[in-house]
């Protein structure tokens, strides 16, 4: 991993993004990109239309001068937000030790914007709510469901409080996805001073065949020389996961991004939805 990309809006939960990002940057020896993105919709005042036949010429041309002069006025406020936003970011890289990073500022629309550094970035890091987040305590922000559906890079969405990372779980399913969480873990040895989890959750399918797939995942882990808790346990995805990490004390999660429906390519799997919504640590997530 080379290259970290920390996506912010400087709102509450910005402050983690900052600190999980350099967390990750020390471990993986990596560089930090933060990308703010000012809404290119905050830059403009009103539609006007054509004014000219409701308040006559005159009039019309005076509210249009004065609807300029405020849109340059906003511009100005906007590009000094993003200086302070970036610029505190900054500050808390530094805090947390971490010198090696570049702040960009773009304006436009994020989804848009992401995609252009996301090509060059191995990890990406947002909160998972926004600006409007104590507003909207229950729901996560519009951009992150749309950035870890457009994404093929893993994801780690971050909450609103900051816990160190000393014990990781993996919810494991036994797919492509959960083989690539394994493989994630194996090929970063900084995970072996972890304490790692790996729980099956096992609600259709027969007892034996979830103890397989255990099974299979902690011989993959064992052979890399991971010592591992291992876990199955029968009932609802998301309610058997958030007491285990409760349970468990558990400060990272991993988990595939996508449940086994035909339109997982389409949008994200419900068990993970429910999970980011609920649970207060930082969870990646793979496709």
């Amino acid at each position: 991993m080379k290259n970290i990309l920390l996506c912010t809006d400087g709102s509450a939960f910005a402050e983690n993004v900052y600190r999980y990002g350099a967390w990750f940057a020390k471990e993986f020896n990596a560089q930090i990109n933060v990308l703010f993105v000012t809404d290119i919709r905050s830059q403009k005042v009103v539609s006007t239309g054509n004014l000219s036949g409701s308040l006559g010429l005159g009039a019309s041309e005076k509210l249009l001068n004065e609807l300029v002069n405020l849109e340059h006025e906003k511009a100005k406020l906007n590009n000094q937000r993003a200086r302070l936003i970036l610029q505190n970011a900054a500050a808390t890289l530094r805090e947390e030790g971490i010198e090696g990073f570049k702040v960009t500022n773009k304006t436009g629309f994020l989804v848009d914007c992401f995609h252009e550094f996301e090509e060059k970035s191995d990890l990406i890091v947002l909160g998972k709510r926004g600006e409007a987040a104590d507003f909207a305590s229950a729901h996560l922000g519009a951009n992150v469901e749309r950035i870890v559906r457009s994404t093929r890079k893993p994801c780690l969405v971050t909450p609103r409080e900051y816990k160190p990372i000393e014990r990781v779980l993996i919810a494991y399913d036994g797919s492509l996805t959960g083989k690539k969480t394994l493989q994630f873990l194996i090929n970063y040895s900084c995970f072996q001073k972890l304490e790692i989890h790996l729980l099956k959750v096992t609600k259709n399918e027969t007892y034996s065949r979830a103890e397989n797939r255990v099974n299979e995942a902690r011989q993959i882990l064992e052979t890399a020389g991971f010592n591992i808790i291992y876990a199955i346990r029968e009932g609802e995805a998301e309610e058997v996961i958030n007491n285990y990490v409760n349970e468990q004390n558990i400060s990272l999660l991993l988990m595939g991004a996508y449940g086994h429906s035909r339109i997982r390519q389409l949008v994200i799997g419900s068990t993970t939805v429910q999970i980011l919504r609920s649970t207060n640590i930082p969870v990646l997530l793979f496709r």
